[in-house]
């Protein structure tokens, strides 16, 4: 039963990441349309996402009643890492000649994954599932 809750979590998640993934990819097409720099809309469209993936996982993946404050500090953690490290490789990458887009899904995939342990075994570690109901 544990583990059809874990793959239940995970479907959960991966959902929740393609759905802020749609909204990463759909700011940075619009961005790139004003701004050239690869950074700039990256930046933009993954904070987009981060605030977007983080609401719906907290609540939804999570059931987590773990202080949001808290929790959305350790994520700024993670992307206090993340983001840099990404930008420079994408922006390094691109300056080389891979294509923005392309970057962009890599650096997606990896985050991707990398965001999914890091919630579940860093952020919301031992509050999973504490989340009350609201009575209907």
């Amino acid at each position: 039963m544990k583990d059809k809750g874990q793959l239940l979590q995970a479907l959960k998640f991966t959902l929740f990441s393609l759905s802020a993934g749609i909204i990463q990819i759909g700011s940075f097409a619009v961005l790139e349309i004003f701004i050239k720099d690869y950074w700039i809309p990256y930046l933009i469209s993954l904070i987009l996402s981060i605030v977007w993936n983080f609401t719906l996982n907290r609540r939804y993946t999570f059931k987590s009643a773990a202080n949001v404050p808290v929790a959305m500090a350790k994520v700024f953690g993670f992307y206090l890492v993340f983001t840099p490290v990404s930008t420079f490789l994408g922006n390094l990458a691109e300056q080389n000649g891979g294509q923005d887009f392309v970057i962009l899904i890599v650096t997606m995939v990896a985050n991707f994954v990398l965001e999914y342990l890091f919630c579940k075994f860093v952020v919301y570690r031992g509050q999973e599932n504490t989340m009350k109901e609201k009575s209907k």
